[in-house]
């Protein structure tokens, strides 16, 4: 299928030119767009860390989330796969040690069971230089520091993977062991960071508010204790339209965090000329259930050799896995299915593919039977689905996370007293999808700890 691209006309984010310019008269230190994982992530670290500031987060749904974030397999990733010095490799490993740390403290479920990639004989060099990879690997800043390895692995036999799950294919002959890999209950998750955004001194969550228009600010402050005089500040205008209402509210962000998921590029892309618009594109991921026995005996998480595609860290998917949740069920997926060209102006567009295709069964039981040959066709059942966004279609290479900061002023043009200021950003998170749930709180850490508190010069506050 064609690989979905949407550049984020302006028209999707202030459909038809309805929501004029409007000055603000109420101001907050940081917004949050999007109440998904990360969102949630980012607004809880925010709140910790500033406890003196206001922190807003608003999400156009009417819980936390609705989209990416509720829709993935729930796996708490080691960090086996991405180049070494990725972001998504350095971010996972952190937000694993985070996940863990959270999940302990917090009493919110989740599960150590260790994973096996499962090899063939001409899979196994990859295997292989996964494990000498995970050797290489160090802790990332952040971290405390440990007497263990950041990323343990062990390469075992296949008869020693069978040992651990008896129902694998005589055809694998070697896999490569993760004991750190996990599962976790993402909703319990996001209502354990819901919570403290809550009950922190200045956090707040507002959902079904649908942000409709983004402008940088520079003007009058609006500190009304503000001594009279020539005090300027920098920001965002940030209309939101809540519920059923008409009338849009204007509120000027002093730092502007973009976690909108699907929809980040359509912000970004209301501000910036034609020619610098960001693409995004669209996968569907299809899950499977399974009732038999052909998986009565399994207690880890089970993953193929993926294709690697153009490059040794091209692929665009994990292969169709098998995954675990909290109850013992097993599910199959996610699969991968470009979409084809959506309507640029509906930001709900995700939803009309959310139907499960039985179409799909047949290409995931082939797969899955290439190292659990007992399974069934019958005994599959479509289960969800989940859409990812990414930064590069089908024929791209490895894309990392993308943390993009933008300035009033590049906009404005005004001048502040110094081309180069660097405060009051808006930063656009792209391209967060697995291991996004992982990656979560370190993600937090980074735009807050590192981007934010350098940007704004108290690193040490």
């Amino acid at each position: 299928m064609a690989a979905t691209h949407v550049r984020g006309l302006k028209a999707a984010l202030n459909a038809n030119g309805k929501y004029r310019y409007k000055t603000p008269e109420s101001v907050v230190d940081y917004l949050v767009i999007g109440g998904g994982v990360v969102g949630l992530a980012v607004a809880q670290r925010l709140a910790q860390r500033f406890p003196s500031k206001s922190t807003y987060l608003v999400e156009r749904h009417e819980g936390p989330g609705q989209e990416t974030s509720s829709r993935s397999s729930e796996v708490i990733h080691s960090g086996l796969y991405y180049p070494e010095d990725s972001l998504k490799t350095k971010l996972c490993i952190r937000g694993r040690q985070l996940m863990y740390e959270r999940c302990e403290r917090h009493r919110i479920p989740h599960r150590k069971l260790g994973k096996l990639v499962v090899a063939q004989d001409s899979q196994r060099p990859y295997i292989e230089r996964l494990h000498d990879k995970a050797q290489r690997l160090k802790w990332p800043p952040h971290s405390a520091p440990l007497d263990r390895r950041a990323l343990p692995t062990n390469l075992i036999t296949g008869d020693e993977a069978r040992e651990l799950e008896p129902d694998l294919s005589k055809k694998i002959v070697a896999a490569l062991w993760s004991p750190e890999t996990g599962i976790v209950d993402s909703h319990s998750l996001m209502e354990n960071l819901e919570k403290e955004i809550t009950e922190s001194e200045g956090g707040e969550l507002v959902y079904s508010t649908r942000v409709v228009r983004v402008d940088p600010y520079y003007g009058s402050s609006l500190v009304r204790d503000q001594p009279s005089g020539d005090a300027r500040e920098e920001g965002w205008v940030v209309q939101t339209v809540t519920g059923d209402q008409e009338e849009s509210d204007p509120l000027l962000a002093r730092t502007l965090i973009n976690a909108s998921g699907l929809s980040a590029n359509v912000i970004l892309n209301s501000l910036v000329p034609q020619d610098q618009r960001i693409a995004m594109y669209y996968a569907r991921g299809s899950y499977a259930s399974y009732n038999g026995s052909a998986v009565s005996h399994v207690s880890h998480l089970i993953y193929p050799c993926p294709g690697t595609g153009r490059v040794e860290h091209g692929f665009q998917s994990l292969g169709t896995h098998l995954t675990l949740d909290m109850q013992g069920k097993v599910r199959f997926g996610p699969d991968l299915d470009w979409l084809n060209p959506l309507d640029e102006s509906n930001p709900d567009f995700w939803e009309k593919h959310l139907i499960p295709d039985e179409t799909r069964l047949r290409l995931m039981h082939e797969a899955v039977t290439e190292y659990l040959p007992n399974v069934t066709f019958e005994g599959l059942q479509p289960d969800y689905c989940g859409i990812r966004p990414k930064l590069v279609g089908p024929q791209g290479g490895f894309q990392d996370f993308v943390f993009r900061k933008d300035y009033p002023h590049s906009f404005t043009g005004a001048v502040t007293g110094s081309s180069t200021n660097r405060t009051n950003p808006m930063i656009s998170l792209m391209g967060i999808e697995s291991p996004g749930l992982t990656s979560s709180l370190a993600i937090a850490e980074h735009v807050v700890d590192d981007i934010l508190c350098d940007a704004e010069g108290h690193r040490d506050s």
